[in-house]
């Protein structure tokens, strides 16, 4: 479904340069092998079993590759990109073709591409300039074409085309005048239509013949905006899921009798929402769904995914997740994350109750010094619970208990979004830092997803108030707790984390040691009027969340809450990572804010890759910022560190401020 959602706004000598806070006995770990490519990942199984496609590196990009299923020892490449990875591709339905989005530089300018598994012949679907492809609907019932979505005709809103895989022809079904989205059901027929209100919630109409009803099917509000949705059909197209949080808190699992509107309670949980579901693959009737609070977990719906799921969770040594299926269900790709060992993916064969590993993703880390995470509840100053994860290092906690035997220092990583949330798991930051002797802590503040409309509400008009609260609430819990001490904390994050990031040490100039910002917005004015043509849809539900521009309280309020507007009081060391190409947030919000400090003479370090957008995914450029930022936090948090070495001549970073500020830095880019 094409549905409009507030954006997520992430070898030289290994011989440390700084002070250790992590035991000499803790090996230190390469960044290359956290921050590098993966040797296998996104593996996909084709509808009619016969193949297996994954992402995999070839002449060091990562590309797409495909083997039958039988001998994986066939395997082969069939894209070639030379620069930008390929980061997730998915299967056509008739099982012919491997299909992948792909932009340029990062501008986010996604074209859809398909490539033929038995000819090799590459496909660009939608050969358009400034144009942003979406799928809308791949059915398990129509095998030769899919519905897109295709904003090249107004850079607001996305046309519906039928797309014939084998010809490439594309058909318009429906242009859109003013829709943030639209639902079909499996026979590709547009049923939903779903309108932005300009109180920041939505408007749902029927689809008759094509034509959109002029009477609405139903109403949410803004408060509902983020945990109500109209989710799938069944086959028949009798059944209407959805995700509905109105009269109740957490959004539940409904089903809807179309005919009638009745609605039926299919699962709901007061801790958090449904967050995802499996269905029949021929009736679409769920089977099964998925709630994550501190962990992520399945619940069956049926007798027989209950035997499948509870095998998987006797057998998968991790938290598993099914990424895969094909057509006949018989079999599945799992992903295991046991969190202290490398991911990997198996084959489960359901019939014969039979697991079979496909690979490891990163074999490199078979044996690393990886800390475990722990899932903790700290309260916030006004009762909010707040779900956090920590992950110590080794030298403080060997066991893996979660409770540090002394006090270290620690990095406050923010999630991006805001309307995002953090998760269980692996995740390369917490491992990267813990392994540099940091304690990494993650906090779902107010406004962050996942856990209900009342936590998400909580955060509407409090970017850089209640939401940064949270922050300084939970890392007063650290030091409460033993964890660390309030002179040695760091704070770091992208998109959204960035403004954490900015807004720590400008509203809060002597809570943090210090700061990394990577593409961070500092000026929430001309953060909104360079967002791109294709959130039209979501522009009210911005500016009551985070401030209207249009009105007087509101341009007030987006001052008062721009960290720019405070540079003067910045008085810790600020490292700054930003994409050239980014449209989410423009490199000016970077580069505003270098500007006002070096007027003040105020030291910053910023760092520029020009084949960037939101966010690092060429991982030499990765790896070349990261290799910054750990000796600039060694130096102010008094870690360990792998030396720049290489590390930015080997990427395209451009520095364009304060070399000197950042240790080993001037000396990288001579």
């Amino acid at each position: 479904m094409i549905r409009y959602a507030l954006p997520a706004l992430l070898l030289a000598s290994v011989l440390p340069v700084y002070a250790q806070t992590a035991a000499a006995d803790v090996p230190l770990i390469e960044r290359g092998k956290i921050f590098g490519n993966p040797s296998k990942t996104a593996a996909k199984i084709s509808p009619d079993g016969k193949w297996l496609s994954w992402i995999a590196p070839r002449d060091g990009v990562l590309n797409v590759w495909v083997a039958p299923a039988d001998k994986l020892s066939d395997a082969k490449p069939l894209t070639d990109e030379k620069t930008r990875p390929i980061r997730n591709s998915f299967w056509s339905p008739d099982s012919k073709v491997v299909l992948f989005i792909q932009d340029k530089g990062g501008d986010e300018n996604f074209l859809l591409y398909g490539v033929n598994v038995a000819s090799g012949k590459q496909t660009n679907y939608t050969p358009f300039e400034k144009t942003r492809a979406q799928v809308l609907q791949i059915s398990n019932k129509i095998k030769d074409r899919i519905l897109i979505g295709v904003n090249n005709r107004d850079a607001r809103w996305h046309d519906v085309y039928s797309l014939d895989l084998a010809s490439g022809k594309l058909t318009l079904v429906l242009q859109n005048d003013g829709y943030a989205g639209y639902l079909a059901d499996d026979q590709l027929k547009l049923r939903i239509a779903e309108k932005a209100r300009n109180d920041g919630g939505t408007t749902y109409y029927r689809i008759t013949d094509g034509k959109i009803d002029t009477t609405p099917l139903t109403e949410v509000g803004l408060d509902d905006s983020q945990t109500t949705n109209a989710w799938s059909f069944t086959a028949d197209g009798k059944t209407l899921y959805w995700t509905d949080a109105r009269n109740r808190n957490t959004a539940a699992l409904i089903a809807q009798d179309v005919a009638t509107g009745k609605n039926t309670v299919i699962a709901e949980d007061v801790r958090a929402d449904i967050g995802g579901a499996l269905a029949d693959k021929q009736t679409g009737r769920l089977l099964a769904y998925s709630v994550d609070y501190l962990k992520p977990e399945y619940v069956a719906l049926t007798n027989d995914l209950k035997a499948d799921l509870d095998f998987l969770k006797k057998n998968a040594k991790g938290q598993f997740t099914i990424t895969s299926r094909t057509d006949a269900d018989d079999k599945w790709l799992v992903a295991v994350d046991p969190v202290t060992a490398p991911a990997s993916t198996w084959l489960y064969d359901r019939k014969a109750k039979k697991l079979t590993q496909l690979y490891v993703s990163r074999p490199e880390l078979d044996g690393a010094p990886l800390a475990a995470m722990h899932p903790q509840e700290i309260k916030s100053r006004d009762g909010l619970t707040l779900v956090s994860y920590l992950t110590l290092p080794k030298s403080v906690d060997a066991n893996g208990s979660g409770k540090a035997s002394k006090p270290v220092p620690m990095v406050l990583l923010v999630h991006g979004g805001p309307w995002a949330r953090d998760g269980f798991g692996y995740n390369g930051y917490h491992q990267w830092l813990a392994n540099r002797g940091y304690a990494v802590l993650s906090v779902n503040y107010r406004g962050s997803t996942g856990f209900g409309k009342k936590f998400i509400s909580a955060g509407d008009l409090q970017w850089g108030r209640k939401m940064h609260d949270d922050l300084i609430d939970a890392v007063d819990w650290a030091v409460k707790s033993g964890v660390t001490t309030p002179d040695k904390v760091a704070i770091m994050g992208g998109s959204y984390g960035g403004y954490a990031t900015l807004a720590g040490l400008t509203f809060t100039p002597t809570t943090f040691a210090c700061g990394v910002d990577i593409v961070g917005p500092s000026n929430l004015f001309t953060l909104l009027q360079t967002i791109p043509p294709y959130w039209e849809a979501g522009k009210q539900q911005f500016y009551k969340r985070m401030g209207d521009p249009t009105t007087d309280a509101g341009k007030a309020l987006l001052k008062e809450r721009s960290p720019l507007n405070f540079a003067a009081d910045i008085q810790r060391p600020l490292l700054i990572g930003q994409g050239a190409n980014d449209p989410r947030v423009n490199v000016r919000e970077s580069e505003q804010i270098v500007a006002a400090m070096a007027a003040k003479n105020i030291p910053v370090t910023y760092v520029e890759f020009p084949d960037e957008g939101h966010g690092f995914a060429r991982p030499v450029n990765n790896i070349a910022f990261n290799a910054v930022t750990e000796n600039f936090l060694a130096k102010c948090l008094s870690g360990r560190a792998e030396p720049i070495g290489g590390a930015l001549k080997a990427s395209t970073a451009q520095v364009k401020h304060g070399a000197e500020f950042a240790p080993g830095l001037a000396d990288a880019i001579k």
